[in-house]
């Protein structure tokens, strides 16, 4: 009987598991160590940075500083045989000006009229704009086209439009019977204002549109249908939920929108050129032409009394965006 061998099997032996090494941070773009900053790198950071810097310090702050200096200096192209120092007699003559009155107040009445349409008409066409329907990105071109043009050139479109003779602005109202006889709008002082306040509304809608419909696309789709089952109406929605969701981007496009519009002399030079009798002049298209006549001094004491305007517009757009980074932290 041939022997029979048992074959006998051992406890199973488990292999040691390699523990694989954790990788290495990187520090560098490619992983490798980060460079050290050497005297040669900063010389090469400094060179590829010269170009702009001397570009804006010659274009920019040079002008500033020479610009202000000038308002204390008598700087008239007529006379510059006598540049001396005169101190705050420059900004005496600016307040002391007839026209001063007349400046400040259409100022006034130039941001406040136009802020106020603007911001009501792109609010509506911002909603509207929001619902979906059929040719939506085509009427949204149309909105937008208009912030992509000049302002001097718009200027220039709406004095044909309201000339007195041949423009169509009053073609359209007799034909609509609003009026008898074509109406001098540019040769009237008041109508001159009116005029130019429809155009800068008519211009400005669209970045008040543009902003306020990049806002109201944050605002959930459920918070809406959160409303509707509640039974809320469209006018408790929009005062108790789309307003307060959006009211940091408001409060920054109206502050915004201020300080560009108490700087912006383009669509007026482009309709009136401040006239009839200097009487639709603002503060910034008055200071231009206080340069042309050559009176530097004047213009340059004039423009520092600008820049302090719009820094006080500045410190209102920086609180409000203090709140709007504290709630993104």
């Amino acid at each position: 009987m041939p022997a029979t061998s048992a074959t006998t099997t051992g406890p199973k032996t488990s292999r040691p598991v390699r523990k694989q090494a954790a990788p290495r941070a990187r520090n560098g773009p490619r992983g490798g160590r980060k460079r050290e900053f050497t005297t040669r790198r900063g010389l090469l950071i400094a060179a590829f940075m010269a170009p702009a810097a001397i570009f804006v310090a010659v274009f920019t702050y040079y002008p500033m500083i020479a610009g202000s200096q000038m308002a204390f200096r008598h700087w008239d192209l007529n006379d510059l045989t006598d540049t001396s120092w005169v101190g705050l007699d420059n900004f005496h003559r600016v307040f002391s000006d007839p026209n001063w009155g007349t400046v400040l107040g259409n100022t006034g009445a130039w941001v406040i009229g136009s802020i106020v349409p603007q911001l009501v008409i792109g609010f509506a066409l911002a909603l509207w704009l929001r619902r979906r329907f059929r040719f939506r990105g085509v009427y949204q071109a149309l909105i937008f086209f208009p912030w992509a043009i000049s302002g001097f050139l718009i200027g220039i479109l709406f004095r044909w439009m309201f000339n007195s003779e041949f423009g169509v602005v009053n073609d359209l109202l007799q034909k609509a019977g609003l009026i008898d006889e074509p109406v001098a709008w540019l040769a009237d002082p008041h109508k001159a204002m009116i005029a130019v306040l429809i155009a800068n509304i008519w211009y400005g809608v669209t970045f008040f549109t543009i902003m306020i419909l990049a806002a109201l696309q944050s605002v959930p789709d459920e918070l809406y249908e959160a409303a509707a089952l509640d039974g809320a109406g469209k006018a408790r929605t929009l005062f108790q939920i789309t307003i307060p969701y959006i009211r940091v981007t408001l409060v920054l496009t109206v502050l915004l929108r201020v300080i560009w519009i108490f700087n912006f002399p383009d669509l007026i030079f482009g309709m009136t050129g401040g006239g009839p009798n200097n009487q639709t002049h603002i503060v910034t298209t008055w200071m231009i032409k206080i340069t042309q006549q050559g009176d530097y001094g004047k213009a340059s004491a004039l423009g520092l009394l600008v820049v302090a305007g719009l820094l006080l517009f500045t410190v209102f757009f920086l609180l409000a965006t203090r709140e709007k980074r504290e709630v993104r932290s």
